[in-house]
């Protein structure tokens, strides 16, 4: 049945920054399809065991694990532990992100490491630690951003890590092809989410940034979500190397 090749069941997710925002919906939406989710957070630990009782609470198994990605050794803890507790791991989805700026001439070395760290390297470790483990036909999905396509006024720091991802991801396609690993990313534009609340809770400054994407809305986290489902599943199983735009429209690269 075409349902069938939609369906995660008993396959093991690690979701970086799951405990809010994408994360979050990513991994109910995993749980859904039938996957078990490693819930990965580094401070809310409240939001990381909330979304763990909704998980519960839906029939599905998840694993809170703190962790920063910053830190190969934290990330090679994630995935030791997720085999501990699931016995493996197929999907990776790198979510984890800080979206922080400053006009360059006033950006200090803090906030530029801070986003890299973050962003990037955190890709990096995460990827690096989990393809010992991977079984075969692993997925991993990365969360980019428009910024990393386009670049952003502001945010410098920011789009070039996102650009890096983007890079990495592409590369990270043709290296892992020979073991069945299927490598994507997801590009969204504006996301109403923690990350960006302080944005769009001025009327004037949401209705300006609605007015710049065609379809007319910001994207829910679901939003982004469901692609990352996809792109999980068996209905993109000969698709690698690609970058998804979720942005209503608002950025259209070819």
């Amino acid at each position: 049945m075409l349902s069938d090749s939609l369906n995660l069941h008993d396959r093991v997710a690690i979701i970086t920054g799951a405990s809010r925002g994408i994360g979050r919906a990513t991994a109910k939406r995993l749980v859904e399809a039938g996957a078990n989710v490693v819930i990965n957070y580094v401070r809310d630990e409240e939001g990381a065991l909330q979304l763990l009782k909704e998980v519960e609470a839906a029939g599905g198994r998840a694993l809170p694990v703190q962790g920063d990605v910053r830190n190969l050794s934290d990330a090679e803890r994630i995935v030791n532990r997720a085999i501990e507790e699931f016995g493996g791991v197929d999907i990776l989805i790198c979510n984890a992100g800080v979206w922080e700026g400053a006009p360059i001439e006033r950006m200090g070395e803090d906030v530029w490491a801070r986003t890299m760290d973050i962003n990037l390297k955190g890709t990096w470790t995460m990827c690096r630690a989990v393809l010992p483990f991977f079984k075969e036909c692993g997925r991993i999905v990365v969360v980019s951003s428009t910024a990393g396509q386009r670049g952003e006024a502001n945010y410098s720091n920011y789009a070039a890590a996102k650009g890096g991802q983007i890079s990495f991801v592409k590369s990270l396609a043709v290296e892992l092809a020979p073991r069945s690993v299927n490598v994507n990313a997801i590009a969204p534009g504006w996301v109403d989410t923690e990350m960006t609340a302080l944005e769009l809770a001025d009327p004037a400054r949401r209705a300006k940034i609605e007015k710049a994407i065609p379809l007319g809305r910001v994207a829910t986290a679901d939003d982004v979500a469901l692609p990352i489902l996809f792109l999980c599943s068996d209905w993109a199983r000969h698709i690698t190397g690609e970058v998804l735009s979720v942005n209503g429209g608002s950025v259209l690269c070819g």
